[in-house]
């Protein structure tokens, strides 16, 4: 599996012959650049996961991509006439020889004021490689045994002793940070620093910042 950070909340996961595009928001250019894509996951309609001014275009340069969403995102987008898959938590859906699974039903509550949205969290497998979980904007998802957790490093939905205690509550042994454009460059490095030191001491960071791809192999 390789694993590349578009920046914010999207990730381009290539797996089993599948190149597939999470989360692509409006913080995230580089993912409406992406080609030969067989997916696009999105986990909420939130901007900053989905921008859907600009998905027909990824659409068009994408021509045999799946789109799949949680179910009221799903809605949002059939009644503009766009073909999409709804996936809710604990559905499952093929691509290739790769499954995707929903963990979980609800966004994180942001305020009281604000009405809760479905937030559905992408589990993403194929026989010989590892598991990923890519968590939305949620925090209380089980997505069973996994390899690596892409996880929301910042949100305004979430005190950093969430994030840590999520991240010792599922002690994955891998954790990617995303969900990180609020973060200065400073903030950001103080947000690691507590995921190292008081998430999971089980859990190896692996900060994917730089945009690179890296590789990732099954335990």
């Amino acid at each position: 599996m390789r694993i590349t950070h578009l920046g914010h909340a999207s990730l381009l996961v290539e797996v089993a012959d599948r190149r597939i595009l999470i989360d692509p928001g409006v913080w995230s250019p580089e993912a409406h650049s992406q080609r030969d894509l067989s997916a696009i996951l999105v986990t909420h309609q939130h901007p900053d996961h989905l921008d859907q001014d600009l998905l027909p275009e990824l659409m068009s340069a994408n021509p045999e991509v799946r789109v799949i969403t949680d179910p009221e995102t799903a809605e949002l987008l059939q009644e503009k006439g766009i073909d999409v898959t709804a996936l809710a938590g604990d559905d499952s859906v093929r691509l290739g020889e790769v499954t995707v699974t929903g963990v979980g039903k609800m966004h994180a509550l942001i305020n009281e004021d604000i009405p809760r949205i479905h937030n559905t969290g992408m589990r993403i497998s194929a026989d010989g490689e590892p598991t990923l979980f890519h968590t939305g904007d949620a925090l209380d998802g089980d997505p069973g045994d996994i390899d690596i957790v892409a996880f929301a490093l910042n949100a305004p939905w979430a005190a950093s002793r969430d994030m840590t205690g999520f991240l010792r509550d599922l002690a994955a042994p891998i954790a990617i940070p995303v969900h990180d454009a609020l973060l200065s460059e400073t903030g950001r490095g103080l947000y690691l620093d507590q995921a190292r030191g008081l998430g999971s001491q089980d859990t190896e960071i692996r900060d994917l910042s730089d945009g690179q791809p890296q590789e990732f192999t099954a335990r």
